[in-house]
Order: C-alpha cells, then sequence, then structure tokens
C-alpha cells in the first residue's frame, strides 16, 4: 500500500501541509524536515484498481466506449489506469466558484502524476448572495439536488472508478458528499476554500457588511456614500463567504467527518496550501482505491455526530441541520432533529466568529486551522477519534502531530470559558411547529421573546415594508412564509419563517418551522396581530391560539397555488414527480429522493 504523511502549515504558507513522503501517514509540525515524495506507482500495479471503468475498457464488446476513450486521448497503457472523475461547482459569476477551474487543473495533474487518468467535468452553482432578496433564491436549495443528480449521472454513466469534487460555496459541500454517498466509490472532496476579509480605511467587511449596511441605510445610520464603500469593499477575490456561514460550517463538518483532507475547510481560496492540497489529491486517492476504502466506510453514525460536534463548537449555520440530515440519508443513516438537540446539549459553543462576533475564517487558519480545533475538541473528549478518515487513518492518527492552537489567540474560547454552556442550535416544538423548527441562539438575543405578528407572504414584501417604515418591526414577532421547500421552493430568510435563514443572520431567528404554509402548517394560518411565544428554556414555540382556534382557521384554509407553474422547480430533470410535489419537509433534510 501506498504510505503518505501530511505537515502541518499552521500559520506558514512557505511550507506545505502536504508532502507525500515514504512512511505511513501522520501529520508532522512544521519545523520538521520535508521529504522527497514517492514517485508514481508503475502501472503493472493498476488494474486490479479499475473496478469500474474495466466494465468499458476491457469488453471486446464495448467497441464503441474505447473508440471514443482513444479518441479523448487515452493510450492502451491508459486503458489499464484507474479513472478518476474531477467534479468542480465552477462558474464564472460567483467569488465562491469562480476559481474552481483553477483547482480541477491542479487536481488533474496530480491525479494523473499519481498513475490514473482523470477527467473534468462540471456542473451547476447558484449564488445565495447575488439571488438573495429576490425570487432567485426559489433556485437556491434544488441546486443541491441538481448538484449531486449531475455527478452521480456522470460518475455512473461513466464507469468512473472515483471522485474527487470541488465545491466552493453553500449547498454546494451538501450536493457532492450526498452524490458520493449514492455512488459509495472511493471520493473525496476538497473545498474551494474560504475569501479573505476586505479592509477599507481600518475597518474590516465581508459579505454580511453588504447585506446588513442597507439596513444601516434606511434607518439613517449610513449615507448612500458610505453604503457604496461597503459594497466596493466586502469581496476582495475569491473565496467562499469568511464567516461561519454555511461553506464554511459544512466544509468544518465535512472535514471532522472525515471526508477530506486536514486543512481542508480553513485553508483560504488563494493561500497557496489549497493548490498544494489539490495537487496532492491524486496520490490520496490512489490509497483510496487501493485500500477499497468508500463513502460508506467513512461516514457512519459516529462520524456524523463528529460533525455536529463541530458545528455546535464553531457556532455554524443552522442550515447544516437540513444538510447533515440529508447526508445522512445518502449513506442509508437516520438522523433527526432530536440528535442535533442532544448533541446541542452536550456541546459548549466556543468559536467568535463571524456573524455572532467579529472573527472570519481566515483568522482561524492563522491560529492551526480547523484540525486544531479538531485537535483540541478530541482532547477535551468531545470526538470519537476512532473514525475512519480519507487519508486512511483514524481522525485522532490525522491530528497527533496537529500543533495546538496558537498561544493567546482569542477565538477559540477554552471550554471552561465558553461563549455558551451548551450549543447555540434549540430544536423548538409547540402548537407553532408541531413537527419541529430549528432556532440559533448564540447567547446574545435571551432565551425569551413574546410580541405580536407582522406576517409577510414572502421575503421581497417584507424588504419593501423595511424600505417603507424600519421601525414598524421594532418588538413584532416577523414572520415570512411561503418560503418552505414547496412554499418557495428554495428557502431563504430571517427571522421566524417555514424557510430556512442564511448562514450569516443573527438575533434571534426560528427556521424550518415545520410543516410549512404551503402544507397547511399552523404557520399558514397566523394573521397579524396574534401573539407569539418563543421560550428557550421550555424549547417551545407556540402561539396563543387555543386548538378550536386553529381548527377553524385550518378548516376555512386552502393552498395557495404554487409559485412554479414550469420549468425546474415544477418539473425537476423532467421527471413525472415535480420537486414541489416530492420534495419533503426541512425536518427530513429537504431530501427529494423518496
Amino acid at each position: 500500500m501506498l504510505s503518505l504523511t501530511l505537515t502541518a502549515p499552521f500559520i506558514s504558507t512557505t511550507r506545505s501541509p502536504y508532502t507525500l513522503p515514504r512512511r505511513p501517514l501522520l501529520i508532522r509540525a512544521r519545523t520538521q524536515e520535508i521529504e522527497t515524495p514517492q514517485p508514481p506507482p508503475k502501472s503493472d500495479l493498476l488494474p486490479k484498481l479499475n473496478r469500474y471503468s474495466s466494465r468499458i475498457t476491457e469488453p471486446k464488446s464495448q467497441g464503441g466506449s474505447q473508440a471514443v476513450l482513444y479518441g479523448v486521448g487515452l493510450s492502451d497503457n491508459d486503458m489499464k489506469k484507474p479513472q478518476v472523475g474531477i467534479s468542480s461547482v465552477w462558474y464564472e459569476g460567483n467569488t465562491c466558484n469562480m476559481h474552481l477551474m483553477q483547482l480541477a487543473a491542479a487536481v488533474k495533474d496530480g491525479v494523473r502524476e499519481a498513475g490514473m487518468f482523470p477527467f473534468r467535468f462540471n456542473t451547476i452553482g447558484v449564488s445565495d448572495a447575488i439571488s438573495m432578496g429576490t425570487r432567485g433564491m426559489c433556485y437556491s436549495l434544488q441546486s443541491r439536488d441538481l448538484i449531486a443528480d449531475s455527478i452521480e449521472s456522470v460518475m455512473a454513466a461513466q464507469w468512473y472508478d472515483a471522485n474527487i469534487s470541488i465545491p466552493g460555496c453553500d449547498k454546494n459541500m451538501s450536493g457532492t458528499i450526498m452524490a458520493m454517498g449514492r455512488l459509495n466509490r472511493p471520493s473525496l472532496m476538497i473545498y474551494g476554500g474560504t475569501i479573505k476579509p476586505g479592509h477599507y480605511n481600518g475597518k474590516t467587511f465581508d459579505i454580511v457588511s453588504a447585506f446588513q449596511c442597507y439596513g444601516e441605510y434606511v434607518s439613517g445610520l449610513i449615507t448612500d456614500d458610505d453604503r457604496m464603500t461597503v459594497l466596493r469593499n466586502s469581496c476582495p477575490g475569491a473565496g467562499a463567504c469568511g464567516g461561519m456561514y454555511t461553506a464554511n460550517t459544512m466544509a468544518s463538518a465535512i472535514e471532522t467527518m472525515g471526508m477530506t483532507l486536514p486543512y481542508s475547510s480553513s485553508t483560504p481560496a488563494e493561500d497557496p496550501l489549497k493548490l498544494d492540497e489539490c495537487r496532492v489529491a491524486g496520490k490520496y486517492m490512489f490509497n483510496l482505491l487501493e485500500m477499497d476504502l468508500k463513502p460508506r466506510d467513512i461516514i457512519t453514525e459516529k462520524s456524523l455526530r463528529n460533525a455536529m460536534v463541530v458545528v455546535m463548537a464553531l457556532g455554524g449555520s443552522t442550515n447544516a441541520v437540513l444538510h447533515l440530515i440529508a447526508i445522512a440519508r445518502s449513506v442509508g443513516l437516520h438522523l433527526t432533529l432530536d440528535d442535533f438537540q442532544k448533541v446541542s446539549d452536550a456541546v459548549p459553543f466556543l468559536a467568535d466568529l463571524k456573524p455572532s462576533s467579529k472573527y472570519v475564517m481566515e483568522d482561524l487558519h492563522k491560529i492551526g486551522g480547523t484540525p486544531a480545533v479538531i485537535r483540541y475538541l478530541l482532547e477535551e473528549g468531545f470526538l470519537d477519534g476512532d473514525c475512519i478518515t480519507v487519508t486512511g487513518k483514524t481522525l485522532e492518527e490525522n491530528m497527533k502531530f496537529v500543533p495546538s492552537l496558537a498561544e493567546g489567540q482569542q477565538i477559540i474560547r477554552p471550554v471552561g470559558n465558553p461563549i455558551k454552556a451548551s450549543g447555540h442550535i434549540q430544536i423548538l416544538y409547540g402548537n407553532l411547529a408541531p413537527e419541529g423548527s430549528v432556532a440559533k441562539i448564540t447567547g446574545k438575543e435571551g432565551l425569551y421573546f413574546s410580541g405580536p405578528a407582522l406576517v409577510f407572504e414572502g421575503e421581497e414584501s417584507m424588504i419593501a415594508a423595511i424600505s417603507e417604515n424600519p421601525m414598524n418591526f421594532k418588538g413584532k414577532v416577523v414572520v415570512k412564509r411561503g418560503e418552505g421547500p414547496k412554499g418557495v421552493p428554495g428557502m431563504e430568510c430571517a427571522l421566524l419563517t417555514d424557510g430556512r435563514f442564511s448562514g450569516g443572520s443573527h438575533g434571534f431567528v426560528v427556521g424550518h418551522i415545520c410543516p410549512e404554509a404551503q402544507d397547511g402548517g399552523p404557520i399558514g394560518l397566523i394573521q397579524n396581530g396574534d401573539v407569539i411565544t418563543i421560550d428557550i428554556n421550555k424549547r417551545r414555540i407556540d402561539v396563543q391560539l387555543s386548538d378550536e382556534q386553529l381548527t377553524e382557521r385550518s378548516r376555512k384554509w386552502s393552498p395557495p397555488p404554487y409559485k412554479a407553474t414550469r420549468g425546474v422547480l415544477l418539473q425537476l430533470f423532467f421527471s413525472p414527480a415535480s420537486y414541489i410535489k416530492s420534495v419533503q419537509s426541512a425536518s427530513r433534510g429537504c431530501v427529494t429522493d423518496e
């Protein structure tokens, strides 16, 4: 078996953490010398590894398949090599994704150097940052399923032996991992990396600064020139939104789950170490093929719990709830809302990261990155170190020589002095959410809120109302409905909603309220002025209406027409079953395959 070794980056960008010398895998401190990488394996060792591609490269009856492969450049010797599908979520219109073609090229070079044959292909992506606040968000969540379906389709149809996926934004990560789970062929993910923060006149900006400056503008706190300054300096280059928003949350969770190489989630997009990670991925993939180590060996009940632990410790996006539920389903496991509550009860909230605080992912990278956090959580007994990872070693073995968090750092609090003693994600039930809801409670909002409802049918009407009279929202429970997976479909919002809310949101927010309004859930029956109470200690969200009143309103209620009447939202992939009719609730991960 090919032996592999990682070194740790730990602040320095002059030494790669992805050197592969000739001895068993471990993660070495940066003070050690880098050894010469092992040369690519000889081709006569490879035929046993092309378990899937041999179905089209070997039978004489598959002449058409072989002719096409010769036509795209394979030699006789290449026909014996494992074929690796390299799927990137590249497109030019989003800072999260605009650099992924370059990363895919580096992965291709590394796969070829490792003695395998690489095939790049692309899938689609949707920028939440661009579409948020518009009807374009209808296409956001379902893009996850399109990504998963397209990767699964290409990999299975082309008989590729292994997959390396390169996602960049929000639902990209969960989409690629869902495809890997369904296929169950040797696979690993390379996160496109986080963006650097913007700087101007001593101030630091990121994408949430761009969202929030509108509220500051309509409230009269800043001028329009100030607003434009924020917009021009919030996104200074390539990479996903910089705080602990959905993209960085899912990347950190997936690294802890074991489906990426160490440091993948915290290495910035434009750091030279990201290209090093891409170049070496082929050697790790060769190792996975030799071991026949597949996603369903890595994504287990224990590793999913590890992923939930790191989400809680880092104060990650609540969207991790529905994405991890969907990932679990892709490997045949059942994850519930109550599983998240159990982890939240047991794990403290430790990270001083945006959106609830001031630091970003690049700052975490400088103090040791995600592996240093994993090491700390292992030492404190919060993680299961026995879980196998894509390195071929366990999580604990990977962390054995990872440097600790930098001395004096202020980003990750000690367990004895957490931001909050339990996790920020709280699962609430009540007569407003009989099937559950997900609240983000970081400790700054308080534990109780009660007030009259201010109801909006969708996000655009709410934004218009904010522009007209922002003070009208004070003391109200803002209800934005019709935003669930069927109602929009797609889900994106803040405050109190049957949809999900942005990973960049903060304040007293409750989302994923189930059943949703489109399905006749209680949230669809709320009227302006109804008193809604959110009680975190009791984990309840209730409207002050009797069962009889709700029943009477339900009797008079009729479902609103679907917002989508044609196209992909109504008939995903031209299937007889439409997306809005087949998609499950947020409490079941918004999956469409049942």
